[in-house]
């Protein structure tokens, strides 16, 4: 268990070889356009019009906190969707990442790396617009993905 290997660079560009999931944490309130989404959008149209389609259809499929939707963009690459943050703004209940949500995703993006034989990559999930720490979100990953012998490239911005 090599843990989670950190780099500086750009998470849409996922590096090594294989199959790759590029995740990344979204809202439950059907919002994509601040953040990490609008580098995925300018990669490819493909998840952001499956995580709109999905918000659409919420009363009739699993769309809300805690779970995934996962987007195949290339051959090799996949796009995972996860619900992790109540809405989009810091109020009276606080910062809008929710970590249990990002929790129970984790594990669905687990079973599909597994599935898949994929490596994970991605930014600092949850620690950006969510206000979420990294503290928190670490264990997470290492719980969910890493124990469970999946490869995982966190991606610092810059060169």
């Amino acid at each position: 268990m090599s843990g989670i290997t950190y780099v500086r660079g750009d998470a849409t560009v996922p590096r090594g070889s294989g199959v790759k999931i590029i995740a990344h944490v979204c809202n439950d309130l059907g919002g994509w356009g601040k953040g990490f989404v609008l580098a995925v959008s300018r990669r490819w149209p493909e998840p952001e019009a499956a995580y709109r389609a999905w918000h659409r259809g919420r009363a009739h499929n699993d769309f809300g906190l805690g779970a995934a939707q996962f987007v195949q963009v290339a051959p090799y690459t996949w796009v995972a969707n996860l619900i992790g943050q109540r809405g989009i703004r810091t109020g009276s209940k606080g910062v809008p990442v929710r970590y249990e949500a990002i929790d129970a995703a984790l594990a669905l993006l687990a079973d599909k790396a597994l599935e898949l034989g994929a490596s994970v990559h991605m930014p600092r999930i949850g620690c950006g617009l969510a206000g979420g720490t990294w503290s928190r979100v670490e264990p997470l990953i290492t719980e969910r993905l890493v124990r469970r012998g999946t490869a995982v490239t966190v991606y610092d911005q810059g060169d």
